[in-house]
């Protein structure tokens, strides 16, 4: 038999997935930059940092879902 998944366990994986990305391209650019790409890297930090930002607003937004009846 077939669960059915809420609007929030489908977002609370995405944001998982979204963690789990962030943490797998710290590492390829702390090993890129070992190599000396550094202007790759800072590129990269970029968009780390966008997805840093953006996971406390999903993260509270679905603290808010959540809550909701």
């Amino acid at each position: 038999m077939q669960k059915e998944y809420s609007l929030s366990d489908v977002l609370e994986r995405m944001y998982q997935n979204q963690l789990a990305l962030e943490a797998v391209l710290m590492e390829l650019t702390r090993r890129v930059e070992a190599q000396g790409n550094t202007e790759f890297c800072d590129n990269v930090r970029g968009a780390l940092y966008t997805i840093g930002e953006s996971a406390g607003h999903i993260k509270q937004g679905l603290a808010r879902l959540k809550k909701l009846p």
